[in-house]
């Protein structure tokens, strides 16, 4: 019996960060793979192909002429996690072809580094072993003056999705109160969630931690202005773990500086960071774009794409990554992460 096709067309990411040898065995035993030397997979080859596909493992570009002239295809299983806008979404799911994103794979990844560096300003974690390393730390209360504890704090999200549910799960280890800002959810879900619906307002003026975790979509850009940022709880901890693109990210930097708020950030709008970014000096706790790509991260994408593909080889419906919805993913506008020395590095 002849294997069902489906293309490799990993990139930004590599084949061999997705699957792990197990892995590869397994999706070579399931399907005759096509893949190029190259990466991006060339043009000629795509199309060449395309008629045959059954699965298309990647974020190959698919205008409606592509979609045209794939008739077997069943399944586009994004990689990357970001749903691109290289894709005729309509075209793809009128017809019937799931488009899956991995991004759940990153959530409890990210989920924890945004607990931790809000921990870190909590506890000035790393501020105090910059103080060692220089001579001039401060023992037992004196080094706590401004430590704030988590544990009962009330706790604001800014977007619930997968990032939001696997921080909720996390936080619930403190007690904390934690309530949510999120339009695209009606109360009763967050409710069903032990989690209090709320208002942005709300959670901006009475948030003594704030976790912004709102991907950036056609709705919400920069949504999150100076004005806006201004009304943020003193002396609140302040996470940004989604997408720059959602805050006036001068205006965040510049009020962290002014010590309205203490704040950190995993993503910046512009990565790599330019040497001369004002953003290294700032007093903001920094990471750069490192959250979500972790090996644990990378194995669980290489198994939801085998799950899922297993599924749908056989008639069923995807189970593990998240769909691309009519109502929804025309807004998505998440740049993919960049700046890492290896390919596909980031969240």
């Amino acid at each position: 019996m002849t294997k069902p096709v489906v293309l490799l067309d990993p990139f930004p990411r590599q084949r061999e960060r997705i699957f792990n040898p197990a892995q590869w065995e397994r999706l070579s035993a399931m399907a005759e793979i096509i893949e190029d030397k190259q990466s991006p997979m060339g043009e000629s080859l795509i199309e060449a192909m395309l008629p045959e596909a059954v699965a298309i493992i990647g974020q190959t570009p698919l205008p409606m002429a592509r979609v045209e002239r794939a008739t077997k295809l069943r399944a586009v299983l994004n990689v990357e996690g970001n749903f691109y806008q290289n894709i005729d979404y309509h075209a793809c799911l009128s017809r019937g072809i799931a488009v899956l994103s991995i991004a759940p794979a990153f959530a409890v990844p990210v989920a924890e580094m945004v607990l931790a560096l809000a921990l870190d300003l909590a506890r000035g974690v790393t501020a105090a072993d910059s103080a060692v390393r220089a001579g001039a730390e401060r023992y037992g209360l004196a080094g706590n003056p401004e430590a704030l504890l988590i544990s009962e704090a009330r706790v604001g999200l800014i977007g619930y999705g997968n990032i939001g549910r696997a921080l909720r799960r996390l936080l619930s280890g403190f007690a904390a109160d934690i309530q949510v800002y999120d339009p695209w959810l009606p109360d009763s879900v967050l409710r069903a969630e032990q989690v209090r619906p709320a208002d942005l307002d709300t959670v901006l003026a009475t948030s003594q931690f704030l976790f912004i975790l709102a991907g950036v979509t056609s709705d919400n850009q920069g949504f999150l202005g100076r004005q806006v940022l201004e009304t943020i709880a003193p002396d609140s901890v302040v996470v940004l773990g989604s997408r720059a693109g959602v805050v006036d990210f001068d205006a965040f930097v510049d009020l962290a500086n002014a010590g309205r708020f203490r704040a950190a950030t995993d993503v910046f709008p512009a990565e790599p960071i330019a040497a001369g970014d004002p953003v290294r000096q700032s007093r903001l706790l920094l990471s750069p774009h490192r959250a979500g790509g972790i090996p644990a991260a990378m194995e669980t994408i290489g198994e939801m794409v085998l799950d899922d593909l297993g599924l749908i080889l056989r008639g069923l419906p995807p189970q593990r990554m998240q769909p691309a919805r009519w109502e929804t993913v025309f807004k998505m506008r998440s740049p993919p992460a960049r700046g890492g020395t290896a390919p596909g590095d980031g969240d």
